[in-house]
Order: structure tokens, then C-alpha cells, then sequence
């Protein structure tokens, strides 16, 4: 471009200059073949662009007007015609000879209105030498003025470009979309993620860098004529795709696993037709994505949800079965062996009796499990709830040499719950307390709030719980009792859940255990309760 501008400002003042010197020095004898050459030689120059075969002719032209001019001054047309060929050719190979071939123009044309002597000769070898050193002058001026240029280009380039995918980066899409919005196109501005994109960076660096990289060239096969693709914030990506060339239904489908190898969370926004402000479209597409990565994380988070409930069903189930057949053989074996005395079952009528009542309660608290929320729910006081719980165990603690302390610091507090849900709970963490201490110890039972919650306390002065069984008391049919189904915890822990609350225990070896019974606060936007 910076040659071509050259030549159409150089050539024609060039040869106006060496015409008017021609005419008032009187050098030529050939005038109207001078101003023909002149015309033929400058329209060859500005018609190179459109009919490139003219360049080819362009050396003849500027010879004939040479030779009609007869001025020496033609050589700087030579030196110009020379750079027109170093811009097409980079090569010293390419360039040189054809340098050296338009001096030895210039020299043959010079010498048929110059004495040949001496003097001559020497002019010419000064021309060829001329001719070399500016083919090296202005091959590394070019140079130079070509790798600046490139690296301005690459610069360019780096800026608005992500060097993983080779997609445009945030600021790319920012100045794209501005453009686009500045010239009124009507588009979708389609934001999309890859889902799960943490267990690709889990595999190690190079595999999340390949799932990126794969994604966006799958993008740019999908939607070849997207006004631009975008990489940002991770693994983000931003299309802007021609409304004309596609319909929100058609880029959901190219977006599906099958086409793009991968799942992904998406979002499609039309400017101008849902808003013609490059603030609120932006703004727009973003909650809308957010809103669908929170409805499929609700959703994948419900999945887990059932599943981990299914398999807890599973275990109890399998649980359930083992505790079952335990009783059901010894009843067996006593009826069967009563066979033998003519059906007479006294001997063994209060171990088949303690049998049947051991799957009763079984069966019983299994079921706790099958009811998939607490039903009576209401806002209760949690005072008058731990009172009755005190007031249900005081017999039993004082039957086993025990002291029951209730020490509540705050009475105001209410809880949205199944009263004798909770109750139930309590009691059970009471009298698992109690039975902890095989010698006159206390239980604590100890009420207080923490922020939006509400907090009870049940700690004895038991032997404690050993670590390795800490992580499995809440199991169901885990233990260690002689007598016992093992569901209590269990059940204890699912009805906390039921509240949105849950249960914690901490246990020191030889001081005893403290279990924790956390539940959301009840506070009606109005202030007031209706009991």
C-alpha cells in the first residue's frame, strides 16, 4: 500500500518535472513522442491495480519516454520502478537481477545521447553499483517496515484473541458486540459453559485445556458465519450468531451433546428485540444463564438426593431383613421344638414373646422412615417442648441414680416443627444419655440461640464414645447395645432433617458425650405468633 501511494504521487510529478526541464533545456527533438510515452507510461501506472498484466510494460514505457526525454534525471523513475518490484518479490534472488536489468535500461538508453568515453564508463559501473546498494538499502528498510508491521498485527492479534483456543478473548467480545450493536445487525448473543467442568480440570491441566480447545473449534465448525466467538472467564464462551442465518430452537439443537461433544449450559438473547441496549443485553444473557445453571444444579442436586435416599432405603431394607430372620429363626426353633411335647410352648413362651416384641419394634421404627415429612407442622415454643421432654425423663434419671439439669438462656425461641416429632428425638437423646453412665452422673440439657438458630444441648458424664465408632452411630441397626434395634440415631437424624436442622455429637473418652440438636428458627415476618 505505502509503495503503491508512492508511485501514484511520485511517477506523475516525476515525469511533469523531467517534461518541463525537457522542454526549457531543449533536450529532446521527439516532444509529441515524449508526451505520448509520458501518457502511456502514467496510465500503465495508474491502471496497474485493475489490469495487472500493464506492470509487465512498465519498464518499456519508461524507456521509450526516457529515450524521447533524453534527461538523466529518469534514473529516480527507475529507483521508483524498483521499489514496485520489491514489493512483490521479497527476495534478494528475485529482485537484484531484475534491479541490475532496468540500470542497464537506463545505461543503454543514456549512452544514445551521451559521448561514450571514460567518463561514461565509470558513470555506468557508479549506476550498477548504485543499482546494488539501493536493492540492499531498501530490502532491509522493507524488512523492517514488514516485521514491525507484523508484529503490530500479532500484537493486535494477542489482545483481542485467546492464545488457548485462538477465539476472541473478553475484550475481543466486548468490542465486537459493540460494533454490532453500533451498526443496528440484529443477532443472538448465545453465553454458554461446559457442565462439569471441574472433573476435566481434576484429569490434570492438559485434559481441561484439550476440553476447551475442543469446544471451540467445535464452535467454530457449528456457526461458520458467526459475527464472533468468544473464550472468556474460564470456561465461558460467547457467540454472536446472525438472527437471518439461524432460530433459538435450531442453535439449541447444535448445541446438543451429539453435535458439540459436550454438555453445556446456555443461554440465547436477540438484540434488538429484547432490548437495544448493549448493557442490559449483556446483563440479560447472563441471568439468563444463571438461572439455568441454578435450575440444573436444583435439578442434579434433587438427583443425588434420591439416589443417596435409595441407597440409605437399600441399606435399611437389607438391615431390616438381617434384624427380621434373627427373632423369626429362634420363634422357629421354639415351635418347632415344642412339637416334641405336644405343642406346649410355656417353656419358651417369654423368649418367643421378647422375640415378637423385638420385630415389632423393629417394624415400628423402620416404618418412622417410610413417612417422608413430619405432617403436624406448626410454630411451637421450644421452651414448653424441652419442659415436657424433662418432665417425660425426670422419673427414669432419678430411678438410675441420675441428676437431669435443664438450663435454658433464651425462652423466647420458636420452632416450625412436629411437636412430637421433636419430643421424640429429645427423649431418645436423653435416655441414650442416661444410659451412658453406668455410675450417678448429670445430664445437662441446655437450650440457647446462635444467629438463626436454635441450639439444645443433651451432654452427660458418661465414659464417651470411642472415635472409631463416632462415624458410625448414625448408621441404621449400628449398635451397641445388647438390646436395641440400632434405628434410634437414624431415625433421630432423619427427623432433624425432616425440620431442616440436624444432629452432631462430640465425645471425649473417660468425660463423656454431648450431642447437639440444631433447628431453624420460626420468625413471622409480622412479629407475631398464632399458636
Amino acid at each position: 500500500m505505502l509503495i503503491r501511494r508512492i508511485k501514484l504521487i511520485f511517477f506523475p510529478l516525476g515525469c511533469f518535472f523531467i517534461i518541463i526541464s525537457s522542454c526549457m533545456l531543449s533536450t529532446s527533438h521527439n516532444e509529441p513522442f515524449m508526451f505520448l510515452f509520458a501518457a502511456l507510461f502514467l496510465s500503465s501506472v495508474l491502471l496497474d491495480a485493475k489490469f495487472p498484466v500493464l506492470k509487465k510494460f512498465q519498464w518499456l514505457m519508461l524507456g521509450l519516454f526516457h529515450y524521447s526525454s533524453q534527461l538523466n534525471w529518469c534514473v529516480i523513475l527507475y529507483y521508483i520502478l524498483m521499489l514496485s518490484v520489491f514489493d512483490e518479490k521479497k527476495s534478494y534472488r528475485k529482485t537484484l537481477p531484475i534491479s541490475i536489468m532496468l540500470i542497464i535500461e537506463y545505461t543503454i538508453v543514456r549512452l544514445t545521447y551521451v559521448p561514450i568515453g571514460t567518463y561514461t564508463l565509470f558513470v555506468t559501473i557508479f549506476d550498477l553499483i548504485s543499482a546494488v546498494v539501493v536493492v540492499i538499502v531498501f530490502h532491509h528498510v522493507l524488512r523492517g517496515e514488514a516485521e514491525k508491521q507484523k508484529l503490530l498485527e500479532e500484537n493486535s492479534y494477542l489482545a483481542a484473541h485467546d492464545p488457548l483456543t485462538g477465539l476472541l478473548n473478553y475484550f475481543g467480545y466486548m468490542n465486537q458486540i459493540q460494533e454490532l450493536v453500533k451498526e443496528k445487525h440484529s443477532f443472538y448473543l448465545t453465553l454458554l459453559d461446559l457442565q462439569n467442568f471441574k472433573s476435566f480440570n481434576h484429569d490434570g491441566l492438559e485434559s481441561g485445556n484439550e476440553a476447551l480447545s475442543t469446544v471451540g473449534q467445535a464452535l467454530k465448525s457449528i456457526f461458520p458465519n458467526a459475527f464472533g466467538i468468544s473464550r472468556y472467564a474460564g470456561d465461558r464462551y460467547a457467540i454472536l450468531i446472525p438472527s437471518e442465518c439461524y432460530t433459538p430452537s435450531h442453535i439449541a439443537q447444535l448445541l446438543e451433546p451429539d453435535e458439540l461433544g459436550y454438555q453445556v449450559s446456555f443461554s440465547i438473547t436477540h438484540y434488538p428485540e429484547e432490548t437495544d441496549d448493549l448493557n442490559q443485553l449483556i446483563q440479560r444473557a447472563e441471568d439468563k444463564l444463571f438461572r439455568i445453571r441454578r435450575e440444573q444444579w436444583l435439578q442434579r442436586e434433587e438427583d443425588l438426593f434420591r439416589s443417596e435416599k435409595m441407597k440409605v432405603v437399600g441399606e435399611l431394607a437389607a438391615g431390616m431383613a438381617h434384624e427380621v430372620r434373627n427373632p423369626l429363626t429362634a420363634i422357629r426353633g421354639f415351635v418347632q421344638l415344642s412339637k416334641v411335647q405336644s405343642y406346649n410352648i410355656q417353656p419358651w413362651y417369654d423368649v418367643i414373646m421378647s422375640e415378637i416384641t423385638r420385630v415389632t419394634e423393629l417394624t415400628a421404627e423402620f416404618l418412622q422412615f417410610s413417612k417422608p415429612h413430619a405432617s403436624n407442622m406448626r410454630a411451637e415454643s421450644l421452651k414448653v417442648c424441652v419442659e415436657r421432654v424433662v418432665s417425660l425423663s425426670e422419673s427414669d434419671a432419678i430411678s438410675r441414680g441420675h441428676e437431669l439439669l435443664l438450663n435454658i438462656q433464651d425462652d423466647s425461641l420458636y420452632i416450625y416443627m412436629d411437636r412430637d416429632k421433636i419430643v421424640q428425638v429429645l427423649l431418645n437423646l436423653v435416655k441414650n444419655a442416661l444410659e451412658a453412665m453406668d455410675t450417678p452422673g448429670q445430664v445437662n440439657l441446655e437450650v440457647s440461640r446462635l444467629e438463626q438458630n436454635a441450639i439444645i444441648r443433651i451432654q452427660d458424664t458418661g465414659s464417651g464414645i470411642p472415635p472409631e465408632m463416632l462415624q458410625q452411630i448414625f448408621n441404621p441397626f449400628y449398635t451397641t447395645k445388647d438390646e436395641g434395634t440400632g434405628l434410634g440415631l437414624s431415625l433421630c437424624q432423619k427427623i432433624a432433617q425432616d425440620h431442616e436442622g440436624s444432629i452432631t455429637v462430640h465425645s471425649v473418652l473417660g468425660s463423656g458425650s454431648t450431642f447437639t440438636l440444631i433447628l431453624p428458627l420460626y420468625e413471622p415476618a409480622d412479629g407475631t405468633f398464632s399458636i
